[in-house]
């Protein structure tokens, strides 16, 4: 395992709380003296390292992609957009609306996963146009608790289906 890997893996497992250094190694294919560790190879269709989350309270993937993924103790939660998940109809109003209605779906996927709000540690936020940052985060607010999770907010040149914003989270089971 390369030494960037191994950061990675130890800096995710290390916002997990409460892992002694050898679980850390352990759990990062590593062993303390620096030795890789062999990991068994996970067959095809069998279920273990990588579970899909799906729900009918989130609207349905609409393209090759899953709702969300858990995978070693965290569910990613793939980017939402304002689309009511009763009638597949997209929420065109104010980016208030559209972003009240994108959290609604990203903490359906969490609740499908185990998860919830309280849970999350990173969000990215997607906007059509950054001079919508404060409106959204008025209501981005209203979501999350301290401590907040760490989230990074990029405007994009578009979105699918021409929306104001999407919003992807990671959180623990």
């Amino acid at each position: 395992m390369k030494r960037r890997e191994a950061l990675v893996a130890l800096g995710s497992l290390a916002a997990v709380g409460n892992l002694s250094i050898a679980s850390s190694f352990s759990a990062a294919g590593v062993s303390p003296s620096g030795e890789p560790k062999k990991i068994p190879a996970q067959k095809k269709g069998e279920k273990g390292m990588k579970q899909e989350v799906k729900t009918d309270k989130a609207p349905k993937a609409i393209g090759p992609y899953s709702q969300g993924i858990i995978a070693n103790g965290f569910v990613f939660a793939s980017g939402q957009i304002p689309l009511d998940p009763a009638t597949g109809e997209l929420n065109t109003g104010t980016i208030e609306e559209q972003t009240r209605l994108v959290l609604k779906n990203v903490g359906a996927v969490l609740e499908a996963a185990g998860s919830s709000y309280d849970k999350v540690v990173k969000c990215t936020v997607f906007l059509q146009d950054m001079n919508d940052f404060s409106r959204m985060n008025q209501v981005y607010a209203e979501f999350f608790n301290a401590p907040f999770p760490a989230r990074a907010t990029v405007q994009v040149a578009r979105l699918p289906r021409d929306v104001k914003v999407e919003i992807e989270a990671i959180a623990i089971l």
